[in-house]
């Protein structure tokens, strides 16, 4: 083993949850972007801004036992009832940046795999470890939360 193989490892992190759900992609799709009602949503507060690829978002998380937390992501990809992905970073490029992909598969049936991810890379990926494992768990609960939300409108 190399002696940058640790720290390489320090400076990434991949995040990922997933969750089925029993309503089609075009019902979850619907419910992930009408944004101007995130209610329903225990992690992901608010989003505002166009679903524009090159567009910047304001987006407000709360991950479970923390602080609200504010950043400025830009859109990367809009695939409809597919794949919504965006780019944000803390303070410049390189110190702590999160690529955040939703992901949704249509399965047998009229339900549909929604996976959501987030690879994070820079300095300070292993200084903000304990945030990313908060993380991790309102990607759990957001989901849950998207699964109600979207099979109880697509019935």
């Amino acid at each position: 083993m190399s002696d940058t193989t640790p720290r390489r490892s320090a400076l990434r992190r991949e995040l990922r949850q997933e969750i089925v759900i029993d309503a089609t992609p075009d019902a979850v799709w619907r419910t992930l972007t009408a944004t101007a009602d995130y209610s329903w949503n225990p992690f992901i507060h608010r989003v505002d801004g166009p679903l524009a690829v090159g567009a910047k978002l304001e987006v407000e998380i709360e991950p479970p036992a923390s602080r609200p937390m504010k950043f400025k992501p830009t859109v990367l990809e809009i695939a409809e009832q597919h794949r919504l992905r965006w780019l944000g970073r803390f303070l410049m490029p390189g110190l702590l940046d999160g690529e955040h992909t939703f992901e949704l598969e249509s399965l047998s049936g009229g339900r549909t795999r929604f996976v959501q991810t987030e690879r994070f890379s820079g300095i300070l990926v292993g200084i903000f470890r304990s945030t990313l494992d908060k993380t991790e768990r309102g990607f759990t609960d957001m989901n849950q939360a998207l699964k109600v939300r979207a099979e109880a409108t697509d019935s």
